[in-house]
């Protein structure tokens, strides 16, 4: 039986990269000093400002003299954690379109997965604000899984929350744990962040770690903050509170067999299209 602690970390990031990556070097910290073996961050940890900002601020992945991938790899190296450092400006070569990256560092430093956001926020809120975020970042097309500790691993970034059909890939391919660092808005979080978060939980059967952004943050943005993770029967084991913070669990994989053996809807399931 493998077991793993793992860390959702909750952030009310600024467009201030420096400051920001201060708090996630924190929050990091507190993880590793409560057992943490796997640390996610919110998407937007980094810079969460507006999209000239946001050009400037991408890296090169595997640029370990960038602010951004220089604190995640310290930190994982130093702390000898594994870091999912959720959605940051990946430099692309259309240089005006950064990608939105997911990447694992190892406990080594080194990263050793990096996903790109495939669904990008392009939606009128009920507000009225309007969002495009595919005006300024590049789609991602693959699909990522990775092994870490024992337990596969898939990677998806908020707005991917609400497309089933990624999930289905990502436990295609064995995963055990999905991770989904978001920074999920408060307009749509009040009605769908609980409800979307225990869905992929119970359909995929997996763990599921989702840190999320809170509070507000430049240009009139909100963010819905209630960071879970979520065991594969749908029951939250853990939310944060309000303001910054830290969530923990233990993931076993016996708790995930356990599951999938008293209801095995992944060996029933049939390919009708």
């Amino acid at each position: 039986m493998a077991q793993i602690r793992v860390a959702a970390v909750q952030l009310q990031s600024q467009d201030d990269i420096l400051a920001n990556l201060a708090r996630c070097e924190h929050w990091i910290s507190v993880a590793d000093a409560d057992g943490a073996q796997l640390v996610v961050q919110p998407e937007k940890f980094a810079y969460f400002g507006n999209e000239a900002g946001r050009r400037a601020a991408a890296e090169q992945l595997g640029n370990y003299q960038k602010p951004i991938q220089a604190l995640m790899s310290g930190a994982a190296n130093s702390q000898s954690v594994a870091i999912l450092a959720g959605g940051w400006p990946e430099l692309n070569p259309d240089a005006a379109q950064p990608y939105n990256s997911a990447t694992l560092f190892a406990p080594t430093g080194s990263y050793s997965a990096n996903y790109r956001k495939i669904h990008l926020f392009d939606v009128t809120l009920p507000s009225g604000q309007i969002m495009r975020e595919s005006e300024a970042v590049s789609a991602g097309s693959e699909a990522v899984v990775c092994d870490l500790l024992g337990f596969r691993v898939g990677l998806s970034i908020c707005y991917d929350l609400r497309f089933p059909e990624l999930y289905r890939q990502l436990v295609r391919r064995g995963c055990e744990i999905l991770c989904v660092p978001s920074a999920f808005t408060e307009d749509t979080g009040i009605a769908h962040w609980e409800l979307l978060v225990r869905t992929r939980a119970v359909e995929s059967q997996c763990w599921v770690i989702a840190p999320n952004q809170c509070g507000r943050h430049p240009g009139n943005r909100r963010t819905f903050g209630h960071s879970m993770i979520v065991d594969p029967w749908g029951k939250i084991c853990t939310v944060a509170p309000p303001g910054e913070g830290v969530v923990f669990a233990d993931i076993t994989t016996e708790s995930i067999a356990k599951v999938r053996s008293l209801m095995p809807c992944l060996r029933h399931q049939r390919n009708l299209w």
